[in-house]
């Protein structure tokens, strides 16, 4: 790739990046900022919980609103909303304010987010040099998360208000690279039916309920009727979705996107991994700090290993793809992360950190197998106009995944009564997302097989 090619490529890795940094930081953060402003329990959890609700509400919408309205466009205008609400967060003296701040914070992302990735998915030639700054992507979001837990630890012994605006000087720069170097496009054309604004406004309400159903989860069946409620409420606006996108002259969705093996079979797998990745940092997280009463620094220290994937995504998993086939390499990553959490199912209560280190390691090697191609078999053979709804459709799926692996270990291990028995019980599900995800990834090999020709052109009825 060119220079200037690499330099746009570093600018959207940067958001992804950001992205990744806020939420880890944050994550550490959280019980030093529950403390200075005097937070309840409930709305220290909503501080957390507002950032996945508005993400994981607008992605759909944000990455059709790319291809609708200009991935230029609605990244760096999304990009400005994240920094000023960021901004607003460092500034917040009141838990509502900080709460506001994080959903809108994760609204921006929602749009952002996807829009950079469908700029990487059509500025890059599909084949090697777009499978190559993809995994450079992938890399990237790993990495901002390990390197933000570090540094949301750092960053909180000198005031937890630097987590704020540490994210805000950096989507700043960000935002004047991108004003140079992402290329001016023109309007995309919507077509005689206009915008589908039934369609948007029934597409949002599903994912804000099916999101707020799920963050939820974590309470298990204390107030099991809202949470049923919230999803019942979010399927049946699911299903008027689908029936107003049938209808619409220009669909905000279109509907046959669906019909690609290869792209549900990524959702999928994106889903159950990222939630099986998450989900057990977290439970990892509650071992060490709540257990064995490590700091958070102490803790984002011992979880660094696992940002290995950051070197290994854009150095090593490339030469596999090319070697054995995108299907394969995503297998090895869903077998390697099974090994790897079922080595941790016999934690004691006072384990050394050797002992924890192997799966630490393979939990950021099976991330580096699975995530980029993962991403890559999400957005190929994909139209270009159609690039943001696929960017969208994966990133959906990633926030959904994380949402449902901390809430269901939440769950877990409220119901198995804490302690080191409950920390086993709750690593149970991270093992059970990606086993049913190698099964799922299995089907993709098989497919490649069969037909003989890339996955990605093959389709299912759905």
């Amino acid at each position: 790739m060119s220079v200037r090619a690499w330099s746009l490529l570093l600018v959207l890795c940067g958001t992804i990046f950001l992205e990744g940094i806020d939420v880890a930081m944050l994550a550490v953060a959280v019980p030093t900022v529950r403390a200075d402003l005097g937070l309840s329990t409930g709305t220290a959890a909503w501080v957390m919980s507002a950032y996945v609700l508005g993400y994981a509400g607008f992605t759909l919408l944000g990455g059709r609103a790319a291809d609708l309205l200009g991935r230029r466009r609605m990244f760096l205008g999304w990009l400005a909303v994240f920094l000023v609400f960021s901004g607003l967060g460092g500034l917040a003296d009141e838990g509502w304010t900080l709460i506001l701040a994080r959903f809108v914070t994760g609204v921006a992302a929602a749009f952002m987010t996807p829009a950079a990735l469908s700029i990487i998915t059509t500025s890059y030639e599909e084949g090697p040099q777009r499978n190559q700054a993809l995994l450079v992507f992938a890399g990237t979001a790993a990495g901002g998360f390990s390197l933000g837990l570090v540094i949301g630890g750092l960053l909180t012994q000198l005031g937890w208000r630097w987590v704020f605006f540490a994210p805000v000087l950096l989507a700043a720069a960000i935002l004047v690279a991108a004003l140079r170097l992402i290329p001016k496009e023109p309007r995309p054309a919507r077509g005689k039916g206009g915008f589908d604004l039934a369609g948007a406004l029934t597409a949002a309400g599903a994912m804000l309920l099916l999101a707020y159903g799920v963050v939820r989860l974590e309470h298990g069946l204390d107030g099991w009727t809202v949470t049923a409620a919230a999803i019942a409420g979010g399927l049946l606006l699911a299903g008027l979705f689908v029936a107003v996108e049938r209808r619409a002259a220009v669909p905000l969705v279109r509907l046959g996107i669906l019909r690609r093996a290869s792209l549900i079979r990524a959702d999928l797998g994106a889903l159950l991994f990222v939630g099986s990745f998450f989900g057990f940092q977290f439970v990892a997280t509650l071992y060490l700090q709540e257990l064995r009463g490590w700091s958070s620094l102490e803790t984002a220290l011992a979880l660094l290993v696992m940002g290995c994937d950051a070197v290994l995504a854009p150095t090593l998993t490339p030469r596999l793809v090319a070697r054995f086939g995108n299907a394969r390499v995503i297998l090895g990553g869903f077998v390697l992360a099974v090994v790897s959490y079922a080595l941790f199912l016999p934690v004691g209560p006072d384990w050394s950190y050797a002992a924890m280190f192997p799966t630490l390691l393979l939990t950021g090697i099976a991330f580096a197998l699975a995530y980029g191609p993962l991403t890559i078999a999400g957005t190929d053979g994909i139209a270009e106009e159609d690039q943001g709804l696929a960017s969208g459709l994966l990133t959906t799926a990633t926030q959904f995944g994380s949402a449902v692996g901390i809430a269901a270990v939440t769950a877990v291990y409220g119901i198995a009564g804490g302690g080191i028995g409950g920390f086993r019980a709750a690593l149970v599900v991270p093992v059970a997302m990606v086993v049913l995800g190698a099964v799922i990834s299995a089907t993709g090999v098989r497919a490649e097989r069969r037909a003989g020709v890339p996955e990605a052109a093959t389709e299912v009825t759905v």
